[in-house]
């Protein structure tokens, strides 16, 4: 059985991060979403029964955009779990899935969308997808992003990012790695072309400049598997990090459960390793 959360703090986890199948994991304890489905949904539950967290607590999935690399599992995951699945009008029509009619939710962009306990904020970003969105997620006065696949940082997602506790925020490329590697030019036109994605050192900017003072975990997401290195782009962050701790969110693997807690309930409570309360905390 779950235990509620405390008050004032969220967890988190990514399931997968990068061209290969892209799911993260945002829960208080009692109730989770799931942002993007691009794992099977095998996959999906052998990754969530490693961290020992239960789909039974996913209330729904909240799609971004129609490519491939965040929808794989949605059919079968929605079916089997009787869950309901948030997209744009476009984004559902152009990605060709067949989630049962009765569980397709739409949203638009700034609009805010309760689901038991959780606040989901969808915002438009730059990418080449017909309908792209990035998602915000609030709850228990914690702020969660979760900002990927994205071309160019804009105002709205500087605004938001400003607001988080921690972000899953993408560093998709480095830009000498891409340009002196293999893919052709009409590639890497596309990659770093401003609906693409995120360079490290675009994504660095956006954290060394906007940083909020109260963010204590920064995920570095869809880091490319030909165009980057982890290690390098760690180094970079943590340079400039201060106390917000750097994790990796790895294409081909789960990162750990992540407790995120608001700046009042984190005094006393200095444990950076989320796996310890685990099992009490999930495991049913």
């Amino acid at each position: 059985m779950l235990v509620s959360l405390p008050v004032m703090s969220l967890y988190v986890a990514s399931l997968n991060s990068g061209s290969n199948g892209n799911c993260y994991y945002v829960g208080n304890g009692n109730d989770a979403v799931l942002v993007d489905a691009g794992l099977s949904c095998r996959e999906t539950e052998r990754r969530m029964a490693k961290l020992k967290l239960s789909m039974k607590t996913v209330s729904a999935i909240f799609i971004s955009h129609e490519h491939g690399d965040h929808i794989k599992g949605v059919n079968v995951l929605s079916k089997k779990y009787n869950l309901p699945v948030y997209f744009t009008e476009n984004t559902f029509r152009f990605s060709r899935l067949s989630v049962e009619k009765s569980l397709v939710r739409t949203f638009t962009a700034e609009e805010r969308i309760s689901v038991n306990g959780l606040d989901i904020t969808a915002f438009a970003k730059h990418h080449d997808a017909r309908d792209p969105h990035s998602f915000t997620i609030e709850g228990n006065d914690v702020t969660i992003g979760v900002y990927t696949d994205i071309g160019n940082v804009c105002d709205n997602l500087t605004m938001h990012f400003k607001r988080c506790h921690a972000a899953f925020l993408e560093a998709n490329y480095d830009a000498s790695m891409l340009e002196s590697g293999r893919y052709p030019i009409h590639l890497k036109q596309r990659i770093r072309g401003g609906k693409g994605h995120l360079s490290n050192d675009e994504a660095l900017e956006l954290f060394r400049t906007h940083k909020p003072g109260h963010m204590s975990h920064i995920f570095l997401s869809h880091l490319s598997k030909d165009n980057n290195n982890p290690d390098l782009v760690a180094r970079m962050f943590n340079e400039h990090a201060g106390d917000t701790q750097v994790i990796i969110a790895s294409r081909y693997n789960e990162t750990g459960v992540y407790h995120i807690q608001h700046p009042s309930a984190r005094k006393g409570n200095t444990t950076t390793n989320p796996y310890g309360a685990q099992a009490s905390l999930f495991g049913h």
